[in-house]
């Protein structure tokens, strides 16, 4: 008997044992739904299609499905691979030509097509659409979903992803909570590769990408921490959409960047100013900024005496030498970079009080 047939007749008996059996005892077989022959020929290709989540009113829809979809696979013994969307591809035809196993769409944007099948709504906001030929893990997806919505898994990733973040909108209101993103033990893990308070890295996480995974900038840095795919390759990193790969890539970044302050001239709040700008603008930039600096007699372990300086840097006349080599430098973007996630850090200590 091959593997769709399979499936197919055990979906059918355990739905219809729902229906005949008790319903504590209907939790249970939910609970221990086995679902192995799901996508039995290999691993599993996704698409994550539902939009740009770093400015959405309506939550983390992109996190919240790749969390979901390890769990499906996880549960299903099946390796996945998982990617968002890129502008321009047409993910329908993906699905009807095998080039993808399950694209993740808003579920009010459900392709005009019969060769395409949906699942039932993973939230309020999305479902996972396949081929039409592959029934039976649709089937079997449904069925996983049904045993997974209403646990306390499920509540929990939920909650996650559709809770407001906007630290700002939180201190107004006087919240006071244990979390503070949706990525909080992850965070606290590998802020110690910085040696920081995971509230700070938290705080550089929400300025960049406003802890979703799947922005991307112009120049190409991806994910969380907004890194460039070169960098990511320099610390062996491959796959930027996943939360821990990118934070292990942003935080050895930081952490290589911070080494070049490591003198005693810089006090531990210099040391994370410079870090922070380096990180925003570049590491020849700023070594160029405190090299004028020097050239001026201002204190160039101050950041302070760094910002005053920059209206100098970008003036026209403002050219290449032997001191500066990077040319005139507007500055703007860094200074407000650094100070807004030193104020974010502010507004995450006082909602999060107990490091």
């Amino acid at each position: 008997m091959n593997s769709t047939v399979q499936s197919f007749l055990r979906t059918g008996l355990a739905i219809a044992l729902l229906f005949v059996i008790p319903s504590g005892e209907r939790e249970l077989l939910l609970e221990h739904a086995v679902t192995a022959y799901a996508f039995a020929d290999g691993d599993i290709r996704c698409v994550i299609d539902t939009g740009d989540d770093m400015y959405s009113g309506t939550g983390l829809k992109t996190g919240f499905n790749y969390e979901l979809l390890r769990e499906y696979a996880g549960e299903t013994g099946h390796r996945i691979s998982i990617s968002a969307a890129r502008s321009g591809y047409n993910y329908t035809d993906s699905l009807g030509n095998g080039s993808i196993d399950i694209l993740v769409r808003l579920s009010a944007d459900t392709p005009d097509s019969p060769v395409i099948l949906k699942s039932r709504n993973t939230d309020r906001y999305c479902a996972w659409f396949l081929r039409a030929d592959r029934n039976a893990e649709m089937k079997d997806i449904n069925l996983w979903l049904s045993s997974f919505i209403g646990t306390e898994g499920y509540s929990e990733l939920r909650s996650r992803f559709y809770s407001p973040y906007d630290p700002f909108k939180r201190l107004e209101r006087g919240s006071v909570s244990r979390r503070i993103s949706p990525y909080d033990s992850l965070i606290k893990k590998h802020a110690r590769t910085v040696g920081w308070d995971w509230r700070l890295l938290a705080a550089v996480i929400y300025q960049e990408s406003r802890y979703s995974i799947n922005t991307t900038s112009s120049r190409g840095a991806t994910g969380l921490m907004q890194v460039l795919p070169s960098t990511a390759g320099y610390y062996g990193i491959t796959d930027l959409m996943d939360p821990e790969q990118n934070l292990i890539a942003g935080t050895k970044h930081l952490a290589r960047i911070q080494k070049r302050f490591s003198s005693e001239d810089f006090s531990d709040e210099e040391r994370i100013n410079f870090t922070l700008a380096a990180y925003n603008a570049g590491e020849r930039r700023i070594e160029d900024c405190r090299l004028y600096a020097s050239t001026r007699e201002l204190d160039s372990t101050k950041w302070e005496e760094i910002v005053r300086i920059i209206p100098d840097m970008r003036k026209y006349s403002f050219e290449y030498n032997d001191t500066v080599r990077s040319g005139r430098f507007r500055g703007t973007e860094t200074i407000n970079y650094v100070s807004k996630i030193m104020d974010i850090y502010d507004a995450f200590c006082e909602i999060c009080p107990e490091a």
